[in-house]
């Protein structure tokens, strides 16, 4: 059974002692950031979307239902699957803070996966 305790931050904020797993899910790493300011536990780069779907989506508000929609088809392919089922069996175990750089995380692929995941 599924942690249901998975969460969205951003990298740029301050790590906190209830983050848990800290897993960066963005494919470039974030800008002014070091490895450890992140204090990252992992990351998972092969769960994020591909170039071309993050281009198109470019974080629009409207568009992100429709992003939703193709990055949810594009977790099926089996790198991304793979890397999802490895984020699966670490929130079956603890708490899991998924951490992207952009500015609306409630509109980025982290919130995608935290819905995915269950949490």
């Amino acid at each position: 059974m599924a942690n249901k305790d998975v969460r969205v931050r951003r990298v740029y904020d301050e790590p906190g002692e209830q983050d848990g797993e800290r897993v960066l899910v963005d494919r470039v790493w974030p800008r002014g950031v070091s490895k450890d300011e992140a204090r990252l536990s992992e990351w998972c780069k092969d769960v994020s979307p591909s170039s071309e779907l993050r281009k198109w989506f470019g974080h629009d508000p409207d568009k992100f239902d429709e992003f939703s929609r193709r990055y949810r088809a594009e977790l099926d392919e089996p790198e991304r699957a793979e890397a999802l089922e490895h984020l699966r069996a670490l929130a079956a175990k603890r708490r899991v803070t998924l951490l992207t750089g952009t500015k609306h995380p409630d509109i980025s692929q982290a919130a995608v996966l935290v819905d995915v995941l269950g949490g």
